[in-house]
């Protein structure tokens, strides 16, 4: 009996005995961690515990709380308002590709196409709109009514090395020896959108283009691009057979 009260008494002095532990962050941290219900027990020293702050120099601890619950609300907000802005462009843009493919449907031939094609582009505020198609991969020799449309791969290359090495869509100006290979009798052109057309980007190009310099430039979503790309190979192929 005598050992076990000494033993007690032991133990609750070294309770009682200052610890020898240096506190620090990580201490502080970990006990607040392991005691949640620490502030409900000390609810009457809260009111008391100072924060530095940027601004006002030194705050409370619950004034600091409601600043940072307020700063996270604020960027909550935003983000909710950059996914309904987000929302709206997607739906703008998926009326937008029915609408165009819903027209695209109803042409007769190729060259109604382009011309519906290009006059859905006007309706947008661009330019116009151009259809090229790779002569290796297009039977577009006579007595195709399609030849015009034809564009030779390897002479294509100089841009796709340029722009369209390692992505199947640019957006952005071209130089003036660019534009004189794609567009010979092009008036002023600000910026363009080029799109490979085709899985892998090899059955040749759709170009957009802008009297805007800033209309189209890097960092823009493609998805519209991407899927007319899918499209018009599939549209094509109504009036041209591919070669094997």
């Amino acid at each position: 009996m005598v050992a076990k009260n000494t033993r007690k008494l032991r133990a609750k002095q070294i309770q009682q005995q200052p610890s020898s532990e240096k506190l620090n962050d990580d201490i502080v941290s970990q006990y607040l961690i392991d005691n949640p219900d620490f502030f409900m027990r000390n609810a009457r020293y809260v009111e008391y515990m100072r924060v530095p702050h940027p601004v006002r120099g030194i705050i409370s601890l619950p004034e600091w709380n409601m600043a940072r619950q307020r700063n996270k609300i604020k960027q909550l907000e935003c983000e909710i308002s950059l996914l309904m802005e987000h929302a709206s462009a997607n739906e703008l843009l998926f009326r937008q590709l029915m609408d165009l493919q819903i027209e695209l449907i109803k042409a007769q031939d190729l060259n109604q196409l382009i011309v519906l094609l290009n006059t859905w582009a006007k309706s947008l505020g661009l330019s116009g709109a151009y259809l090229y198609l790779f002569d290796d991969k297009w039977l577009l020799s006579a007595p195709s009514n399609y030849h015009h449309l034809a564009l030779n791969s390897s002479q294509f290359d100089f841009i796709r090395v340029r722009h369209l090495q390692y992505t199947q869509q640019y957006l952005g100006t071209l130089n003036s020896t660019e534009l004189d290979f794609l567009l010979p009798e092009h008036g002023y052109v600000g910026s363009v959108a080029l799109s490979l057309l085709g899985q892998f980007g090899d059955l040749g190009l759709l170009m957009f283009t802008s009297t805007n310099p800033e209309h189209y430039q890097a960092g823009q979503g493609t998805l519209l691009l991407e899927k007319m790309s899918e499209i018009l190979p599939i549209l094509i192929s109504r009036w041209i057979m591919r070669k094997k």
